[in-house]
């Protein structure tokens, strides 16, 4: 379970989130919803290591996520899905998955965990030797999704995965995330789509200028008419 209790984290001095608290049980979705600059990205920035945290604590699993470089949470298996997807646009569709498992090199299970994503993206095994530039939208965020699954994370963290995707797509992005949640992986997903989140989600949480003002099951939060007014 990735646990995070009072987390406070900002920009040049200036404080985005206020005391955020949240577990991610493994095989669960937890969903954070929030307007545009509600502090729901920096939030994953902060608890995956790439924006330094001012007070509070991240735990996976009992252990201390270290508040350092984004490496180190992925050594300890937290991945992050950026909203920019950040992949090697350059390099082939089998190469961006390879980087994926970078910090696995050498494990014997490694070849056959990219031909399992494979089997789960076949879009991606299609296209698999084509440079990333290549790909649709839809199909790059599946790459960006494979990709951080190569690091067998115990904890996956999403940030707006449906993007400027089309409806088709942001369908089939949805399933993957459900299965990857089955199969026992927690995903902390950050999403403007409150009403497909929910869908999938078993607990959810309102951001609002950096601090939560609603949160629990994901029935209670449909029920709630600050969420229907706001955000379905």
């Amino acid at each position: 379970m990735l646990s995070v209790r009072d987390l406070h984290a900002g920009y040049g001095g200036k404080t985005v989130v206020r005391g955020v608290s949240l577990d991610v049980p493994r095989g669960e979705i937890v969903t954070v919803l929030g307007a545009n600059g509600a502090g729901k990205s920096t939030l994953l920035k902060a608890i995956i290591g790439l924006l330094r945290r001012s007070a509070g604590t991240v735990e996976l699993d009992g252990r201390p996520l270290p508040n350092e470089t984004p490496d180190r949470a992925l050594a300890a298996g937290v991945s992050l899905v950026a909203e920019q997807r950040e992949l090697f646009l350059g390099l082939s569709v089998a190469d961006n998955l390879r980087l994926g498992g970078y910090q696995r090199r050498g494990a014997p299970d490694l070849d056959t965990d990219m031909q399992r994503l494979l089997d789960t993206f076949p879009v991606l095994r299609k296209r698999a030797g084509q440079p990333a530039r290549t790909l649709s939208g839809g199909e790059q965020q599946m790459l960006a999704i494979a990709r951080a699954l190569m690091a067998k994370p115990a904890i996956l963290l999403l940030d707006e995965p449906s993007l400027g995707l089309a409806p088709k797509i942001v369908d089939e992005i949805f399933a993957i995330i459900a299965a990857v949640a089955a199969a026992g992986t927690g995903v902390l997903l950050v999403e403007q789509n409150a009403a497909m989140a929910l869908d999938v989600a078993q607990h959810g949480m309102v951001l609002e200028l950096g601090e939560v003002t609603l949160a629990g099951p994901r029935d209670s939060l449909r029920q709630s008419e600050a969420v229907t007014s706001h955000y379905l």
